[in-house]
């Protein structure tokens, strides 16, 4: 099999070999397993790879790099038909070309229930990887792609239903703005991060590596039409959704407040002196987001 763009050696030797433009490389990995993080009845496999693979090339871009490849563990019941292999693996692959990345390679094995371990690789655009900890007081907070719709497709799902289908189809194939990571760095994004776990959670994980205060003003966050549905057919309030609803994979980031950041990065709040989250000025009594070990 001929190897990727960029790759030396691909799929076929022991490992692959890659040709990187920049030495500094980005890595990540993550983990899926059927019952926790996906269900067969509720997505298709070409969904589920296409999610697997966004949420380890979200983390890459978070870190403003750029994706380069994909590293791919299956482990699956025996009686797995191949189809639904095939299937995966076609999700895996469009998604990661959303990107210009590639699977390079992996290892498939017998177990139940199905999981899946993706290792994302990435590299630094001549820019200087942006992190958790590097807000500082009087930054604006920002964010690209749609937040809460994941949740909302999910709530849908586990009340029985499939309608409205917008958010639904946002829970089965999340579309992180992988562009806007590198581009955040480019405009000189102080701290960032995906949305994978939830806003208030994430952004959190900003205030206590960087020793700040985020405060998450309301009004300025996008109720999405798909949202507003999911809202009235389950007369759910929207805005716990885009709060702590995760897997929507938006990118979060702060910014100078005179950074001129392009419309699709939508300023939701700002950096103060102090510790934790705030939202609208007052402690937030309702759910951060997702618990990995609940």
């Amino acid at each position: 099999m001929p190897a990727a763009p960029g790759a030396i050696v691909g799929i076929g030797d022991d490992a692959a070999v890659l040709r990187v433009p920049d030495p500094r490389i980005v890595a990540t990995t993550d983990l899926l397993v059927e019952g926790r993080h996906f269900r067969t009845e509720w997505s298709g496999p070409a969904d589920i790879g296409g999610k697997a693979a966004a949420r380890s090339l979200a983390d890459v871009a978070a870190m403003g790099a750029v994706p380069l490849a994909l590293l791919v563990g299956l482990a699956a019941p025996s009686d797995l038909p191949v189809a639904w292999a095939q299937d995966f693996a076609s999700g895996l692959a469009d998604e990661a070309a959303r990107t210009g990345a590639h699977v390079i390679g992996g290892d498939v094995s017998q177990a139940s229930p199905i999981m899946a371990a993706v290792t994302a690789i990435g590299t630094l655009a001549e820019e200087e990887p942006v992190t958790r900890s590097g807000a500082r007081s009087s930054d604006v907070v920002a964010v690209a792609g749609r937040l809460g719709q994941a949740a909302a497709g999910l709530a849908l799902l586990e009340a029985g239903r499939r309608e409205p289908s917008g958010a639904v189809a946002a829970h089965r194939r999340p579309r992180p703005p992988y562009d806007a990571g590198p581009e955040a760095a480019a405009l000189g994004a102080t701290s960032m991060i995906d949305v994978s776990d939830g806003l208030l959670a994430d952004l959190g994980h900003i205030a206590a590596a960087s020793g700040v205060l985020i405060d998450v003003e309301t009004a300025r966050l996008e109720l999405a039409a798909p949202l507003l549905a999911a809202a009235r057919a389950l007369r759910h309030d929207p805005l716990d959704w885009v709060l702590s609803g995760g897997e929507d994979h938006a990118l979060a980031a702060t910014f100078p407040r005179d950074a001129r950041l392009p419309s699709h990065w939508a300023v939701i709040g700002r950096v103060h002196e102090g510790q934790g989250i705030r939202v609208d000025g007052a402690n937030y009594r309702g759910q951060f987001g997702w618990q990995h070990f609940l």
